[in-house]
């Protein structure tokens, strides 16, 4: 066994990510419309289709190119988000399978741990297919990918992807009833993906700018466009701090929360996993 600080067993949280993978691979086709499918089609409808409206472009870009990264970390987020909510709810209160974890030698960090290393795959799968996209764009002529540190974009989708995933799994743990998704998707993802800085500068609204940097997608949205198209600066530097200092503070909570509603009392509340 290999035991990491706060408990969880690394050969344990890989065997639930490789039960997560195996059912997958029986369900991609259906789980695959929202997450990738969705991002894809703003990207050709604004960009292709309203940016041929913006001779001018926006911020010196032209306009898809301007969306481009901003709609790849949002599909980063989208991946996880939705690996968290309903899929992790399903399995808490109807197919009760954490239940059936811990007849196991796993514990709640386990199995925390496990879904989250699923969720940021998923993260990773559909912000690198988008990354494939871009970079098929950049070799027809528009460009998408023009800076070498685009090469560290897979990097700040796996951020991106640890810090949704982890709001999404204490969302999952606090709410009775899978209704209430409703209020996670459209009172906070949705104005995240709208005034984060993906479609337009966040300081076209007074105050926008001081508002948005308070947010999770605005520092993800500024640190890809920066590593897709460059110059890097301290800016994006501490955007990957934000993350990750977000992502840190996050890790603390989560497993007791899943704890307490697994019915495990505290279990584990500092020190992350």
């Amino acid at each position: 066994m290999i035991r990491l600080p706060g408990g969880a067993d690394l050969e344990l949280a890989l065997a639930v990510w490789r039960r997560n993978l195996t059912v997958y691979r029986r369900t991609w086709v259906m789980n695959i419309l929202p997450n990738f499918f969705e991002p894809l089609l703003y990207l050709l409808g604004l960009g292709l289709g309203l940016g041929a409206y913006l001779e001018g472009g926006l911020e010196g870009r032209a306009y898809v190119a301007y969306i481009g990264p901003g709609l790849m970390a949002a599909a980063a987020m989208n991946g996880a988000s939705y690996e968290v909510s309903y899929n992790v709810f399903v399995k808490l209160h109807f197919a009760r399978l954490y239940d059936a974890y811990l007849t196991t030698p796993a514990s709640v960090p386990d199995i925390v741990l496990g879904e989250l290393l699923w969720a940021v795959t998923r993260a990773l799968m559909y912000g690198l297919a988008f990354m494939l996209v871009l970079a098929g764009l950049t070799l027809a002529g528009f460009p998408m990918l023009t800076s070498p540190t685009a090469l560290l974009l897979p990097l700040a989708l796996a951020l991106t992807g640890i810090v949704f995933a982890l709001l999404g799994l204490i969302f999952t743990a606090s709410i009775p009833v899978i209704d209430l998704y409703s209020y996670y998707f459209t009172l906070f993802l949705t104005p995240l993906f709208l005034f984060s800085g993906i479609f337009f500068p966040t300081s076209r609204f007074p105050h926008g700018e001081t508002i948005a940097w308070f947010t999770p997608l605005y520092h993800a949205v500024r640190l890809a466009r920066g590593l897709a198209q460059g110059p890097v600066g301290a800016e994006h530097a501490v955007s990957a701090l934000w993350l990750a200092v977000l992502a840190a503070i996050l890790f603390v909570f989560v497993p007791g929360r899943m704890a307490r509603r697994l019915g495990q009392g505290e279990g584990p509340s500092l020190g992350g996993f």
